[in-house]
């Protein structure tokens, strides 16, 4: 089950072996280099090290069944997402002030119901961001 246990930033590589564990569920990492070989063109020895990297930053969670290893992601989708286009419009765009729900509408990595609980996230941590700089006299980025 998905837990929001790191604060550490994901890699773009580290992000497409996300997005495909967030669709596909638990897998080995066999059959995470199976499915993203064809977009990524990486080698089954650098998938298992991404693996690896990613259980020790806590973003995914290895088990053992039956003497195979499954990685399942351990940080929620939404969460993770809201925080990363939270930082990337605060930082990189210098915008303040919720996104349009309409930023997702053709999103094909989140549901409606995913879309609409990030919109919401995304609109709430704007008020409270608004909130602590009211409290603070700043601008509440």
């Amino acid at each position: 089950m998905p837990a929001n246990t790191t604060t550490t930033a994901p890699s773009q590589a580290e992000l497409a072996i996300l997005k495909h564990l967030w669709t596909a569920g638990p897998q080995s990492a066999r059959e995470v280099q199976s499915r993203i070989e064809g977009v990524t063109g990486w080698s089954y020895s650098t998938t298992r090290t991404l693996l690896a990297r990613m259980t020790e930053k806590g973003l995914v969670a290895r088990k053992d069944v039956h003497g195979l290893s499954v990685f399942e992601a351990r940080v929620e989708k939404v969460t993770l997402m809201g925080r990363l286009i939270r930082d990337f419009a605060a930082n990189v765009l210098d915008m303040d002030g919720p996104l349009p729900a309409t930023t997702f509408a053709n999103s094909r990595l989140f549901s409606d119901a995913e879309a609409e609980a990030l919109t919401r996230l995304l609109e709430t941590s704007d008020a409270s961001a608004k909130d602590e700089g009211d409290e603070t006299g700043g601008e509440g980025r």
